[in-house]
């Protein structure tokens, strides 16, 4: 009785404590938000009313918008509606800040999914060679892939890329999502152009946003590619240099075997919250990318709600980061529990 009990509770307990710390985190990060929001230079009256409109004008607005309440009224007020599911209207739009969102995240979520695979796919692999063949050739090659893809303004590469791959050889797709005369061809069900495209047996729409999803998607991936490729290397130089590897080469087990099924086995769990770190960063951090290619999506959003000082939008922006983190956080746990039986309680 007391056994089944333990196993019981320990479970709950878990859940409990981290649901307890997810709670906190987010509260705190929503708490930092508001108030550095607040005491920004930037007066969201002036961007609804304008700079000519008369006094009693911005008075009414400023009373509407509850700025005139403290700002641990406005606070609350802002927490009691987003516990109702209501995160204010936003400024540049008019609409709802979660009917923006919905909108808008697609488009970073199918960037940055596309750009974590290319990464990953092509980062693992090449930190793994590199750390195989450590001060060779190859491993030189890679080092300065890395080292390019990390000190090269992305911003600048976006800008090159349209020059050579769209302007100059058509192998691509231009700014946008989709050609200008394609637009709104295909029902919008999920957001993800190439996947609405799919569902509704379109193959010219499919295309066609396929090529214009594969040069930002694949410079985002070169960028998140530097970062895993040099920590795989890091990683598995860390592993190769253990008296397990020597012992198995000595037995007489191939590289390759020695490499994928005893190295990097044990970088695995390691690699997981690197790609899903990096994965977290594609999604918030894609703003330079999607303004040189005009891509409709969650970092273009966010940043003109805060040039225009919209803090209902940021607020909802940076919740949907702080949950995003959070999640994946929660996910390369789970995964610890499947990859690595030592974390298992």
């Amino acid at each position: 009785m007391s056994m089944t009990l333990a196993l019981t509770t320990g479970p709950v307990r878990q859940v409990t404590r981290r649901a307890v710390q997810v709670a906190i985190t987010l509260f705190g990060l929503l708490l930092l938000t508001f108030f550095i929001g607040r005491v920004m230079p930037i007066d969201p009256v002036l961007a609804i009313v304008g700079p000519d409109a008369d006094h009693s004008t911005y008075q009414q607005v400023y009373h509407q918008l509850g700025l005139d309440k403290p700002l641990w009224t406005q606070f609350f007020i802002y927490l009691n509606g987003l516990a109702h599911g209501d995160l204010g209207n936003a400024l540049l739009t008019g609409k709802p800040v979660l009917d923006d969102i919905l909108r808008v995240f697609p488009a970073t979520l199918e960037l940055a999914t596309v750009a974590i695979i290319v990464g990953a796919g092509l980062g693992i692999p090449l930190g793994v060679l590199a750390a195989s063949r450590r001060n060779s050739l190859a491993d030189y090659i890679v080092r300065i892939i890395s080292l390019a893809g990390y000190s090269t303004p992305i911003f600048w590469v976006g800008m090159m890329g349209l020059l050579v791959f769209y302007a100059w050889l058509g192998w691509v797709g231009g700014a946008g999502r989709l050609d200008f005369g394609l637009d709104g061809v295909v029902p919008r069900h999920t957001g993800l152009m190439t996947v609405d495209a799919l569902l509704a047996g379109n193959g010219q729409v499919f295309i066609n946003a396929l090529k214009h999803l594969v040069l930002p998607a694949s410079l985002l991936g070169f960028h998140s590619l530097a970062y895993i490729s040099r920590m795989t290397r890091s990683f598995m130089l860390a592993q190769l240099s253990q008296e397990f590897i020597i012992t198995a080469r000595v037995k007489g087990l191939s590289v390759r075997h020695v490499l994928w099924h005893h190295a990097f086995r044990n970088i695995l769990v390691q690699l997981l919250t690197v790609v899903a770190l990096a994965y977290g960063g594609l999604l918030e951090g894609a703003v330079l990318i999607e303004t040189v290619f005009s891509w409709p999506g969650f970092g273009s959003y966010l940043t003109g709600s805060l040039l225009l000082g919209d803090m209902n939008a940021v607020m909802g922006c940076v919740l949907l980061v702080g949950v995003i983190f959070v999640m994946l956080n929660l996910l390369s746990d789970m995964l610890y529990q499947c990859f690595d039986p030592r974390t298992k309680s």
